[in-house]
């Protein structure tokens, strides 16, 4: 057995006897106040807890804007909504109710201490195919920096797909840590569990870390029920291809350091704060009925993304459904009681914390992060979120 999974799997023993109670406590005080303390007193976090923030969540129900963001508990919020053309210009929204700019989020965050990033998606394939495209992007992504009081960029360029890509991305790195120098401005890249094609031993000297997005194993594009993000690979699964390579957390962990051989340090693991709801299977690895004939998948609307505030915690054991732990992946799940269709695959605060305690204070990483925070938010509470700063402070002492 794995070294790393046996011990942690005695630390789930404890876990699994005591913790509940005191992620339980712990959420209590945070929605009464107690540990509400100002920001100024609160110890700098020993790892980096990044919150991916999308722009779109200030117009949705219920609201989550900057007021709603517990600075004193992240490090760095990466602020999700611009995107790349192919011409290196930047398309930012604008207008009544799609605006991505909010002044008080870079004000509430830099009063914290904390960064806020801007998130990149877009076009990068074309933007960064030519040196003066490039020398574009890079122009007008520092000037956006650096006019709007951002702390540097999180590039989500996904994916690249061939040898010229991963050398364009390169070239890109270096010129966007020439114009925004460290420590000043931090650069981040966004990167898949499997590894892929990114030029990791060029990057690494030019950004200060990788975010694993270790999730999304489920999904429409599979032809049974997966679970979203094991945290360590159950072999049981039929299919394993839907998933692998890179297909938990544990693994993910082993290419990035075992393969890659990247520091721990510059490795952030992710967790998703939502879930899949397949409404047509009636158990874990079921395959769908009506496989789509093009693709071989389950059809499109039959497989749903659902965010754990608003839709999967309001199930949990409750509306005659009832949760299952997958004991290998350590991962929660939820059947109808009945039996009939109906499987959720979702993180709850148990498997967040332990998530984040094994990749950060067993595995060693730099720290972890979510997409997205908003998704955690039921209107009053955010208990993911708890989960990831308790297991944090847990770890450091």
């Amino acid at each position: 057995m794995n070294p790393h999974r046996r011990f942690f799997l005695s630390l789930v023993v404890c876990v699994l006897g005591g913790m509940a109670l005191a992620l339980g406590a712990s959420l209590a005080r945070a929605q009464t106040g107690e540990d509400l303390r100002s920001v100024a007193s609160q110890k700098p976090l020993p790892k980096r807890l990044v919150a991916d923030y999308g722009y779109w969540s200030r117009y949705q129900k219920p609201v989550y804007s900057a007021a709603q963001i517990p600075f004193s508990k992240i490090t760095t919020v990466n602020h999700a909504g611009v995107s790349v053309n192919a011409d290196g210009t930047l398309t930012v929204p604008t207008g009544p109710g799609n605006r991505f700019l909010e002044p008080e989020l870079l004000t509430r965050a830099h009063a914290a201490g904390v960064k806020v990033l801007v998130l990149l998606g877009g076009d990068f394939s074309d933007a960064a195919a030519d040196p003066g495209t490039r020398a574009t992007l890079v122009s007008n992504l520092s000037n956006f920096i650096t006019k709007y009081n951002y702390d540097g960029v999180d590039i989500d360029w996904e994916y690249p797909t061939d040898s010229t890509d991963r050398n364009n991305f390169a070239e890109l790195g270096l010129e966007l840590r020439q114009a925004l120098p460290s420590p000043t401005f931090l650069i981040s890249v966004d990167v898949p569990p499997w590894g892929g094609l990114y030029p990791f031993k060029r990057l690494a000297p030019q950004i200060d870390y990788f975010n694993i997005m270790m999730y999304d194993c489920a999904g429409p594009w599979d032809a049974d029920a997966q679970l979203n993000s094991p945290i360590f690979w159950d072999h049981r699964d039929p299919d394993p291809y839907e998933c692998q390579p890179g297909g938990s957390a544990d693994g993910a962990m082993n290419i990035y350091l075992n393969k890659l051989h990247l520091p721990a340090s510059q490795l952030n693991m992710g967790t998703p704060f939502y879930g899949y709801y397949y409404t047509t299977v009636a158990g874990l690895w079921a395959t769908c009925p009506n496989l789509d004939p093009t693709t071989g998948d389950c059809p499109n609307d039959t497989v749903l993304s659902e965010n754990y505030g608003t839709f999967i915690k309001q199930r949990v054991n409750q509306q005659g459904w009832v949760r299952q732990y997958d004991l290998i992946a350590l991962v929660p799940y939820l059947l109808r009681a009945d039996g009939g269709p109906g499987f959720i695959t979702y993180d709850d605060p148990l498997s967040t914390y332990l998530r984040v305690w094994y990749s950060d204070w067993d595995r060693g990483l730099g720290g972890t992060f979510m997409w997205s925070v908003d998704a955690d938010y039921d209107g009053h509470s955010q208990d993911l979120l708890d989960a990831m700063h308790l297991a944090i402070v847990d770890g450091a002492h």
